[in-house]
């Protein structure tokens, strides 16, 4: 029996492409501490996979005099930054998948909570066409777990949305992307996964192939019809 192929692949950036969140939690410390407050890991882990704006409030009831835009683009430059000073640290297995899913001739899209500029030096990086659409925090108006973003990314790839996979790695990204009708493919990085509304959960992305994704997603996918096929008429 033939793998359906899904209609495309979403990638959370954020702990499933790249290992920036300690970046992020180390620029949230250093700005919470420059106001005289007290930014612990554990604070930081609570805001991961959560939108920009949202977790702008966090700090500002943190003592953070500054407006949310000023609080998004400080933590936004403190993290590209720490990229171009130390790398992207690419979790493991993430690229060598992304490669092989374009290889299979599989469209894919990146929907990340990050400023667009971010997410944009991220893709650059890859060092090969990684992604046919980008959805940025600073282009949707419902952050995750709301489902807008990932609905944004199969309108902008013209394809039905639960004949995707999305691949992620916090709660409120696995919310996003269940929440849309993909099949949401969990990897649990900082935060647990454990009672999230991932359909699957992998420890880790290393060492596995396209055909493997996609044949874990096989029997969400083969309950959808193809794009290019109409439903069979009931007798």
């Amino acid at each position: 029996m033939t793998t359906r192929l899904p209609a495309a692949v979403l990638w959370d950036m954020d702990g499933t492409l790249v290992d920036t969140e300690p970046y992020w939690i180390r620029a949230e410390a250093e700005l919470v501490r420059s106001y005289g407050g007290v930014w612990t890991e554990e604070d930081g882990l609570q805001l991961v996979g959560s939108g920009l704006w949202d977790s702008a409030a966090v700090f500002q009831r943190a003592g953070v005099e500054l407006s949310a835009d000023e609080i998004v683009h400080h933590l936004t430059g403190r993290v590209r930054e720490q990229i171009v000073a130390e790398g992207a640290p690419w979790r493991p297995g993430a690229r060598e998948l992304l490669r092989d899913i374009r290889e299979a001739g599989v469209p894919t899209g990146l929907v990340t909570m990050s400023l667009r500029a971010m997410a944009e030096d991220i893709v650059a990086a890859t060092g090969f066409e990684a992604f046919d659409v980008l959805v940025a925090g600073d282009m949707v108006d419902h952050p995750k777990p709301h489902p807008e973003p990932y609905l944004r990314a199969a309108e902008r790839l013209g394809v039905d949305i639960t004949a995707c996979i999305a691949l992620e790695d916090s709660p409120p990204g696995v919310a996003s992307a269940a929440a849309s009708g993909a099949f949401a493919l969990g990897i649990p990085h900082i935060a647990s996964l454990d009672g999230s509304d991932a359909h699957l959960l992998w420890p880790t992305l290393e060492g596995r192939t396209s055909a493997q994704l996609f044949a874990a997603a096989g029997a969400h996918l083969a309950a959808r019809p193809f794009a290019d096929e109409p439903e069979e008429a009931s007798a």
